[in-house]
């Protein structure tokens, strides 16, 4: 019952966007309105290693659109299934300087540095491409609702929490922009060619 409450109100707030035209990306989350200007929601903070040691923050993703998941390695369930979803991904943006991707563990009692990077050279994924990411587990459970997912601890689960599959798209600023549900593939090739529109709009900015 507990998951069911987070999927419905991950859905709600998802349903929450704002979107200035057809051609943009909406802002997914509650929006408000300080002093007239419009305030997006943002992913919270967060303070991780990843699987070669190195500590990261937010600011090391702020020159970057990048794709977010939380997961962790023992999971038995739907884990997975959105790795697959994640690698397809992965495929497609391998050669875009400005596409990471980050996956967060729940699960860091037994996800250290050492099994994340073992995971990560048995996917066979370039290091500085994709980031496992590794901290605190109640902050991290806390971050995940961040980025409308719903985790928590659960001794009844498979592998000892629940958790749901959903696949971010957050753009420079911290804003959730676009996302999937990693256990479906039908939904795979909309949340890659969001990443190319939001790719796209960042250049165009640029010229």
């Amino acid at each position: 019952m507990k998951l069911i409450f987070y999927y419905i109100l991950g859905a709600f707030s998802l349903l929450l966007v704002s979107c200035k035209n057809n051609e943009t990306l909406p802002y997914l989350g509650q929006t408000v309105v300080e002093n007239g200007k419009e305030i997006h929601h943002k992913v919270g903070q967060f303070s991780h290693y990843n699987q070669d040691s190195v500590l990261m923050d937010n600011s090391s993703l702020s020159e970057y659109v990048y794709v977010a998941d939380f997961f962790f390695t023992s999971c038995p369930s739907i884990c997975p299934k959105v790795a697959k979803q994640m690698l397809r991904i992965y495929d497609t943006v391998q050669d875009e300087p400005m596409v990471k991707l980050v996956s967060f563990t729940i699960d860091p009692k037994r996800d250290d540095v050492k099994k994340l990077r073992l995971y990560a050279d048995n996917l066979g994924i370039d290091h500085n491409k994709w980031y496992f990411l590794t901290g605190d587990k109640e902050a991290t459970l806390e971050l995940a609702n961040t980025y409308f997912v719903a985790a928590f601890e659960d001794a009844d689960a498979p592998g000892g929490f629940d958790h749901s599959g959903k696949i971010l798209l957050v753009d420079k600023d911290g804003h959730v922009r676009s996302f999937s549900e990693g256990t479906d593939p039908e939904n795979t090739p909309k949340i890659i060619e969001d990443i190319k529109k939001l790719v796209a709009s960042y250049k165009a900015e640029n010229k």
